[in-house]
């Protein structure tokens, strides 16, 4: 029998290309300031909605982690290849770390609890351990789906090919301007907002249910990622498609959700059930 480490946090092993990779892109700032313009920042803003909002919230966590809601195979691939230019990792690596953050949220096998501090939480995981490379016996038991899909293999195959392409795209539309902004900053900017998710949304915030975990709903995150920063309502209920359950919080990615759906893209879309959930927590106290 194969032993499975769903994670591993080790000082000893330090994850040099993505220490190198996130090094080098945040060096790119320094150029980047020298060609500031407000065209600059639209193309980054867009860019970043596609990548982060119908990419990493939508495809990653959404639809491949947690299987919210059903969608053509054309849409989960296209939403994979535009998560893949997040440069967050191969999906089905992504995933797999997600699934075990919900299974041992804040215990040691968590791969970003905030028990660590906060920037463990933040970057500090990705830098040191097994961070989302695991074992092979791990990805079998927790992506088998995604293992299956010869597409999402393919996809992971040419995992770099996406942001080279929109990279030469970018430059032959505006120089080194529109590549600097729309994917040096645009990327360095997904990371961190999508990483304060680890962090901020397990530090501050409010808490509505009384999860097992430290998870909150912080609006500052949730403006910053279409939504994901509603945590604590998605502790609570991992499988709903909506994350921002009262009229205040404002839920982007739950809007696409229901545009999809409106063009008949999305099927069998699962969401929170109140009720059933206070039977759940009062079990469990």
């Amino acid at each position: 029998m194969q032993n499975i480490i769903e994670f591993k946090k080790s000082k000893a092993r330090i994850n040099w290309r993505d220490l190198g990779i996130i090094v080098s892109f945040h060096l790119l700032l320094i150029p980047a300031f020298f060609y500031f313009s407000l065209e600059n920042v639209a193309i980054m803003l867009i860019g970043n909605w596609v990548v982060g909002s119908l990419g990493v919230g939508l495809g990653y966590h959404r639809l491949l982690t947690h299987r919210s809601f059903q969608a053509p195979k054309w849409l989960e691939y296209a939403l994979t290849v535009f998560a893949s230019m997040a440069l967050q990792s191969e999906a089905y690596k992504w995933v797999a770390t997600h699934r075990i953050h919900h299974q041992f949220t804040e215990t040691e096998k968590d791969p970003h609890s905030t028990r660590t501090g906060f920037w463990w939480a933040h970057i500090g995981w990705i830098f040191k351990g097994t961070a989302q490379d695991h074992d092979e016996a791990t990805m079998k038991k927790y992506v088998p789906d995604l293992l299956k899909d010869k597409g999402q293999r393919i996809i992971a195959r040419l995992f770099y090919v996406p942001i080279i392409v929109s990279a030469i795209i970018l430059f032959l539309l505006g120089g080194w301007g529109f590549v600097l902004w729309g994917v040096v900053v645009r990327t360095i900017f997904g990371w961190h907002t999508t990483w304060f998710v680890n962090s901020l949304a397990h530090l501050y915030g409010k808490r509505r249910y009384e999860t097992a975990d430290d998870s909150t709903n912080n609006w500052f995150v949730a403006v910053l990622t279409f939504g994901e920063g509603w945590h604590n309502n998605h502790h609570a209920f991992p499988t709903s498609a909506r994350h921002g359950f009262a009229w205040y919080e404002f839920d982007q990615n739950w809007i696409a959700i229901q545009i999809f759906k409106k063009l008949g893209w999305a099927k069998q879309i699962r969401l929170y059930n109140d009720e059933k959930q206070s039977v759940k927590l009062k079990k469990a106290a």
